[in-house]
């Protein structure tokens, strides 16, 4: 199938970052793009202006991601609003503030675990559910949004977040497998340190700039870098690939 013939994308956690970014992109590439939310509606529905003003097609849904009945409800309004979805970006993630794991409490956990790991999953299952040749669906395409935190471990930092993108890693390679015959890709690309305001949320809003000089390419990486990765994951040009983890790091 041609994810270009069929354009109907949800993106997680898009009215920032990343998210933006790929949003917008994908919307210059001939998508038709869910901007998914949970609380920044004006930022969510910055986005889809910015979109609309190039002429591209988009609307903003809110929906905590961690939540299943509303997980449900954000792939039917995308569907009643949009058309059959062909192609979801599992984006949405949080940090909390830096510190060791003798610090964590299971109320953290549940809320990190929650976001990065069960939306994942939730969203995967809707998707699949509606793509997969096997329940009548034409086929599609799957970017889980990872990070170079799950091979690194983040000591010291956030050594839950990159639990949680290790099972993100796992998911892409297991799902890859399961749905490869269902005419469905599953990828996952791994950003390192990227220019986002992910980092104010962990209590160091300067955290790039301390450590850039850890990076091969000695900076920071910026959203459009990681949405362009995103995208070509989710074009024909990459319809031979499947299971594959893509990194975005500068060389980390």
């Amino acid at each position: 199938m041609s994810i270009a013939s069929a354009q109907v994308l949800i993106i997680t956690g898009a009215s920032r970052g990343i998210g933006a970014a790929t949003a917008q992109l994908a919307a210059a590439r001939g998508f038709h793009v869910c901007v998914n939310y949970h609380r920044d509606q004006p930022a969510a529905e910055k986005v889809v202006a910015a979109i609309r003003q190039k002429t591209g097609t988009a609307v903003a849904i809110q929906a905590d991601v961690s939540n299943e009945p509303e997980v449900v409800r954000l792939f039917a309004d995308t569907v009643a609003q949009l058309g059959p979805i062909t192609a979801l970006v599992n984006n949405a993630g949080i940090v909390e503030r830096q510190t060791r794991l003798d610090q964590i409490d299971s109320a953290r956990l549940q809320r990190v675990f929650a976001t990065n790991v069960f939306s994942y999953f939730l969203c995967a299952r809707e998707a699949v559910r509606r793509m997969s040749t096997r329940h009548g669906g034409q086929g599609g395409a799957i970017v889980n949004v990872s990070s170079a935190a799950s091979r690194i471990g983040s000591p010291h930092e956030y050594i839950d977040y990159a639990a949680s993108k290790g099972a993100i890693d796992t998911l892409t390679l297991g799902l890859a497998k399961e749905v490869a015959e269902e005419n469905i890709r599953v990828n996952a690309v791994r950003p390192g340190i990227i220019h986002t305001d992910i980092h104010a949320a962990g209590g160091e809003p300067n955290r790039v700039e301390r450590v850039r000089k850890t990076i091969p390419m000695q900076r920071g990486g910026q959203p459009d870098e990681v949405a362009n990765a995103i995208l070509w994951l989710l074009s024909e040009e990459a319809s031979y690939i499947t299971g594959s983890i893509l990194d975005v790091t500068g060389g980390r």
